[in-house]
């Protein structure tokens, strides 16, 4: 069932990424975890309120905004052994299909590409809310993350560790902050 205020929300927005997080979270030699973030990205949801099955999205993103606050592990991901940035700079994701899980939790299913590898992935995310903004634009917000794994994309660079594991945890998990604004 759809809460009205949901319903409120059918049109088509743009994400604002001056408040909007897409970034990561990796585990970095078998102990601790590296977070990181991409700092230009585009992309624009279709949401229809009364039928979020109707509901669509697309994202891309610049992967040499790659950012992790270390210039010298930034540029190490923008290399061939992980994002080939200067050959594959952009990562794209394309919905092809939306449900509605219940009131406030939905999941978007669709082809992430990364590094010209191009795999199926669902990503649960929740409706945190709609709101108007002080200068009039109407906003609509969601959190959502997906655990990848990042042979799936051809990202196999590795080293072994002295004591045993690997420096890089083959999982990432992909965090979603949205904050979008509709379109006239």
């Amino acid at each position: 069932m759809t809460t009205p205020a949901l319903a409120d929300v059918t049109g088509t927005y743009v994400l604002d990424p001056a408040h909007t997080r897409i970034g990561f979270v990796a585990r970095h030699a078998m102990i601790t975890k590296v977070r990181g973030s991409f700092h230009e990205f585009e992309g624009t949801l279709q949401l229809d309120g009364s039928d979020p099955s109707g509901s669509s999205a697309s994202v891309s993103i610049q992967a040499d905004s790659i950012d992790t606050g270390n210039a010298d592990r930034d540029g190490h991901l923008r290399t061939n052994d992980f994002l080939d940035a200067p050959n594959h700079p952009k990562i794209t994701f394309t919905s092809t299909k939306a449900e509605q899980l219940d009131d406030n939790h939905f999941r978007l299913t669709g082809d992430l590409a990364i590094k010209g590898a191009a795999r199926p992935i669902s990503i649960d995310f929740e409706y945190t809310g709609a709101a108007r903004d002080p200068f009039g634009n109407d906003r609509v917000g969601f959190e959502g993350a997906v655990t990848i794994s990042r042979k799936d994309y051809g990202l196999t660079w590795n080293a072994a560790l002295e004591g045993g594991g690997v420096l890089v945890g083959d999982h990432v998990v992909l965090q979603f902050d949205v904050s979008a604004i509709k379109q006239a």
